[in-house]
């Protein structure tokens, strides 16, 4: 069993920097991500087209190459959470949560007994195909696994003191643009009733001792949030860190 090396960064106070899969397809991807210094990505199964096939082929290849990798869910349901993690996933995060029984049930799901629920299938992508005791496994396994809550409505901020003290979550990760659409502010990063939600989030996540972080494009809004405090910090996209810097590129050239 690889260790966590981002779970166990954070626990000890640490930081860590990731970014989101959200179209591309090869397993090269995470060899490039790994490349470039960051220590985790998330790869979007909740809005991207990936099957499973392609899921597995992710999460092999970060696994060898050294970097996190991490999913968010379709959804809450137990099938989408045990065949993730069987296929070698790090970490889930799941989204549009609301409520504490939503976060009791992604625990359950997620962990072996006595934590949880999830049936056992090793020697699968979670072990790298090695053949493991399964009493030795379950428990690595378990303290392995990184369970990120994604808070981007007005109930999960209203409800976010309920939701982080569940026991096995370890992380929050504020989904700005669909906070920016629960309040009725979409697009507005700086509206002050926003930025006071994070904050709450923010504040409940270290009374906790657990790590905060959001997932933004823009990089001095990343910062301002990593100097009040966030260490779980997500930035841009696959797709976007290639836009972003294909158009910086040929602004230059043409300029020239």
């Amino acid at each position: 069993m690889i260790e966590n090396k981002v779970k166990r960064a954070l626990l000890s106070g640490g930081t860590c920097v990731g970014t989101m899969i959200t179209d591309a397809r090869t397993p090269a991807i995470a060899q490039v991500l790994a490349n470039a210094g960051f220590d985790y990505f998330i790869l979007d199964t909740e809005h991207g087209a990936f099957s499973m096939e392609t899921v597995a082929d992710l999460m092999l290849m970060s696994r060898l190459v050294g970097i996190a990798p991490f999913v968010r869910v379709p959804d809450g349901e137990y099938p989408w959470i045990a065949r993730t993690l069987d296929a070698g996933a790090l970490g889930i995060m799941l989204p549009r949560v609301r409520t504490r029984e939503q976060v009791e049930a992604f625990v359950r799901y997620a962990k072996y007994p006595p934590m949880g629920e999830r049936g056992m299938a090793a020697g699968r992508g979670n072990t790298q195909y090695r053949g493991m005791k399964l009493a030795e496994y379950a428990p690595l396994a378990n303290e392995a696994t990184f369970l990120i809550l994604q808070i981007e409505t007005r109930e999960a901020i209203e409800n976010i003191d309920a939701l982080l003290s569940v026991p096995g979550v370890d992380a929050a990760l504020i989904g700005p643009n669909d906070l920016h659409m629960s309040y009725a502010v979409p697009g507005d990063s700086e509206h002050p009733t926003v930025s006071e939600a994070i904050q709450k989030v923010l504040d409940s996540a270290n009374r906790r001792g657990l790590p905060c972080g959001t997932h933004v494009r823009d990089m001095q809004n990343l910062k301002g949030w990593r100097a009040k405090g966030m260490r779980l910090l997500m930035f841009s996209s696959d797709f976007g860190l290639m836009s972003q810097a294909g158009a910086a590129a040929v602004k230059e050239l043409r300029a020239a």
